[in-house]
C-alpha cells in the first residue's frame, strides 16, 4: 500500500512537472481568455480549487456572469472546457494563481482539470 501511494505520488509530481513546462511554452496571451477590461455591472463567482476538488462542483449563473477559478492547493491545476471546441483552458494554475472566463450563452458548461481528470465541474448558464 505504501509503495502504492509513493508510485502515484512521484506520477503525479512528473505529470504537474510536464504539464507546467508545456504551458510555459505557450504564450503568455493564451491564458486570458476574458477580455481585459469588463464592466462593473457583469455578476462575478469564485470557484474554489481546493483539496483537489472544484467548490462549488455545480454552478448556475446567467448570461453574462465572470466565473473566476482561484487554485488554493500546493500543486498545479487547470480549469478546461470539455465543450468541442474547447471553450477556455486556463492552462496550468499554481497556487493562488486566478482564472476568469465570461459566460456570454445559455447551455451547460462541463470543465476539468487536465492535470488531474477525475476533477470535473459544471457550469450551468441560464
Amino acid at each position: 500500500m505504501k509503495s502504492t501511494r509513493y508510485v502515484f505520488f512521484v506520477l503525479s509530481i512528473a505529470f504537474a512537472t510536464i504539464v507546467i513546462q508545456l504551458s510555459c511554452s505557450q504564450a503568455p496571451a493564451a491564458k486570458a481568455s476574458a477580455p481585459a477590461s469588463q464592466p462593473t455591472s457583469q455578476p462575478a463567482v469564485t470557484v474554489k480549487i481546493d483539496n483537489f476538488t472544484f467548490q462549488p462542483k455545480e454552478l448556475e449563473v446567467a448570461v453574462g456572469t465572470t466565473v473566476t477559478w482561484q487554485n488554493a492547493d500546493d500543486v498545479p491545476h487547470t480549469a478546461t472546457s470539455r465543450d468541442d471546441p474547447q471553450l477556455f483552458d486556463s492552462g496550468a494554475l499554481d497556487t493562488d494563481d486566478k482564472f476568469s472566463f465570461t459566460f456570454t450563452k445559455p447551455g451547460k458548461y462541463t470543465y476539468y482539470c487536465k492535470v488531474h481528470p477525475h476533477m470535473t465541474g459544471v457550469v450551468t448558464v441560464k
